[in-house]
């Protein structure tokens, strides 16, 4: 198994008049096609973890390599584009853009990378919808959705660029039990058929025992590490 995240000692301070410690010598290892939760309680650091791998913050020490590259020495066009290219991010709250389609909404990573033509896009768009469940709803605003289509939209517009990794921000932290188990079910089909990597950020320990492994977090250090479980799930082909 290739490693695609290597940390060591990583830390993010915020310099205020107190020093405030989000994340402390956080040293890891996350290879390709792993399911990997992040548990912890509120303030532990883990939804600035997860900032941090995905390069939408910056630490104040340690190291941070994705896929061989190390971070530090990208300047902001490059890890704008490693991120575009490399990283699709699902948070608890969907982001959608209002005024936009499902489908739209999904279009919108692959305008920024600008690897597809107009219709490839909206082909690809429209797949990863359908695969999804989604396929009678492309034309509907985010308003005319339930809570777990949006979401469903959202883990389409992570997928949009086929990056090699997924990052969630308490996926189902809005969501009814049944469509938390749907979306669980989507993003480990992502990991067992497709070969993502996902790690997810859950306040749900039943959800992160079922996952390949568990980071947890208190205080913004990394305390344990604990094997999870595997499962089945099916995610059409696009």
């Amino acid at each position: 198994m290739s490693t695609l995240i290597e940390t060591r000692d990583l830390t993010r301070i915020l310099w205020e008049t107190v020093p405030v410690t989000l994340v402390k010598d956080i040293s890891l290892v996350i290879g390709e096609q792993e399911f990997v939760a992040v548990t912890g309680p509120s303030g532990s650091g883990k939804s600035s973890l997860l900032y941090l791998l995905g390069l939408l913050d910056r630490p104040t020490g340690g190291t941070l390599v994705i896929r061989g590259r190390d971070t530090a020495r990208m300047d902001e066009d490059e890890r704008a584009a490693t991120r575009l290219a490399n990283i699709g991010f699902v948070f608890q709250f969907h982001f959608l853009l209002p005024e936009f389609t499902a489908r739209e909404n999904v279009e919108i990573p692959m305008r920024k990378l600008g690897r597809l033509g107009r219709n490839e896009m909206r082909q690809r768009a429209s797949d990863l919808l359908a695969a999804l469940g989604l396929a009678d709803h492309l034309d509907k605003r985010p308003d005319q959705l339930s809570g777990g289509q949006r979401q469903r939209v959202a883990v389409a517009r992570a997928l949009a660029n086929d990056p090699p990794l997924i990052l969630a921000d308490e996926p189902t932290g809005s969501l009814d039990s049944q469509s938390s188990e749907q979306v669980f079910k989507i993003l480990e089909t992502l990991v067992r058929t497709r070969g993502k990597t996902v790690v997810a950020v859950t306040h749900d320990l039943d959800m992160a025992s079922r996952m390949d492994r568990r980071l947890h977090l208190i205080d913004g250090r990394l305390t344990t590490e604990a094997d999870g479980a595997t499962g089945d799930g099916v995610l059409p082909d696009t």
